[in-house]
């Protein structure tokens, strides 16, 4: 096993405030909102696919960036420890998604057609336990607010020991301040704080990721599956809720190399292991992505069902059969050839193309879930206003996340305590017994 150094002192840095970036930012927002308004008055429905759709996938990164925080802390990842507050700040954009999905959760017949449908049709009459609308709002108002609540109170855990390190090195900003004085409310002590936050956090990362699982399978058979409810798949979910997972790596990775380039201390901790790791993960899931889009395909493929095979035909059937292939194309091929090597992990310009062409590549894959069951014969399979509607979302994201590493140290500064693994443990009991003679 590595061994990762890990300083006895981890300096206080942040990323530096840019008036440029909040107003790219804020300029991007405007130009979605705008692009969104317009579109939404030429053809509301497909304006609400590329809401939806880019709304799954800003959602899905930030996410699953929250879960690899998690997931590493369950493991007791040490090689991640510059990193780790990268993608707890992730989650700075998940209030932002809960207020956008409201509006969402007004859609009705012209975006869900089981509501049109289900007063004729005795295949979903079956599955109206489900699928109703009093159900769907409350299982996404519910479930997502749970889901977000814990991954919220996570990060919470993570932050508050970092505020009694940062002395005052944050004084001459009042945002910084300000959170300060918020978050030590109640402090019991630097060492108290961190054992206390170790300990919840040990507690709370396992069920978040459970939660999660669920959770997020139910965003897909909701905002997914349920556009062809006649389709099914079990598999849907699982694919779903590892590609989220995959593109926090990714955004992970990308969001670290750019802090390399604002803070010298930030570029050296931030190093080749770091980037080899993460590297590794996005080639390791690029695979696992494969893995379970096959495996659902090979199902569907073998068991030539009609009510299992509508989902794929559409998707590889001409329009849209040369945007799936390119969808797989980049969801695989290129980053599997890309990071199949060592020195592509290695070299920070290749691994911010490569991790910025698997963002890309899932923001495509979003939107090919989502759109062509809404399609119509005659529209184009893609326009320019699923991009100009993302810019909405893209501002709202890329402001949060530099909020958060603006205003929070960028590298998390406290460390988790050793916890000893059982087997050590009982060896260690075993010893002292023996030699006092209990």
């Amino acid at each position: 096993m590595a061994h990762h150094h890990i300083p006895d002192e981890v300096p206080v840095r942040y990323l530096p405030r840019s008036t440029g970036a909040s107003i790219l930012a804020g300029g991007l927002f405007l130009v979605g909102l705008v692009a969104f308004v317009i579109r939404l008055n030429l053809d509301a429905q497909q304006a609400w696919v590329s809401y939806v759709s880019n709304w799954l996938f800003f959602t899905s990164i930030s996410m699953g960036g929250v879960i690899l925080a998690a997931a590493t802390w369950i493991t007791k990842s040490k090689w991640n420890w510059s990193v780790r507050r990268v993608s707890q700040a992730m989650v700075a954009f998940l209030p932002i998604s809960f207020v956008l999905l409201l509006p969402m959760l007004g859609l009705r017949g012209d975006f869900f057609p089981w509501i049109n449908e289900m007063a004729s049709d005795p295949m979903l009459q079956k599955k109206e336990a489900w699928l109703n609308v009093p159900f769907l709002v409350s299982r996404n108002v519910v479930g997502i607010a749970l889901l977000f609540g814990m991954a919220l109170y996570f990060v919470y855990l993570a932050v508050r020991p970092d505020m009694g390190l940062v002395g005052t090195s944050q004084d001459g900003d009042p945002q910084r301040r300000a959170w300060r004085q918020r978050l030590t409310q109640g402090w019991m002590g630097q060492e108290q704080e961190e054992v206390d936050s170790y300990q919840r956090m040990t507690r709370l990362a396992p069920a978040m990721v459970l939660v999660y699982a669920v959770v997020m399978s139910i965003v897909s058979f909701d905002w997914v599956m349920g556009l062809e409810p006649h389709w099914y798949s079990t598999m849907l979910g699982p694919w779903f809720f590892m590609g989220a997972f995959w593109g926090g790596i990714a955004s992970t990775a990308l969001w670290s190399l750019y802090l390399r380039t604002k803070d010298r201390d930030i570029h050296n901790h931030i190093g080749m292991q770091q980037r080899h790791d993460l590297g590794k993960l996005a080639f390791a899931f690029c695979v696992f992505w494969t893995y379970l889009f096959f495996s659902q395909y090979l199902v569907i493929w073998y068991g030539k069902l009609p009510e299992e095979q509508s989902w794929i035909v559409l998707r590889s059937a001409p329009p849209w059969g040369a945007f799936s292939t390119m969808v797989v194309l980049m969801c695989f091929v290129v980053p599997f050839a890309g990071l199949i090597g060592r020195k592509a992990k290695m070299k920070p310009a290749i691994l911010a193309t490569l991790t910025t062409e698997i963002l890309l590549a899932l923001w495509l894959e979003r939107y090919g879930m989502v759109a062509p069951a809404l399609w119509h014969e005659g529209q184009p399979v893609f326009t320019i206003w699923q991009p100009l509607i993302g810019c909405m979302f893209l501002g709202l994201y890329l402001g949060a996340i530099r909020w958060f590493l603006s205003t929070f140290p960028a590298i998390q500064i406290w460390q988790p305590m050793v916890d000893p693994e059982s087997l050590e443990a009982e060896h260690s009991e075993a010893y002292r017994e023996m030699m006092t003679g209990d």
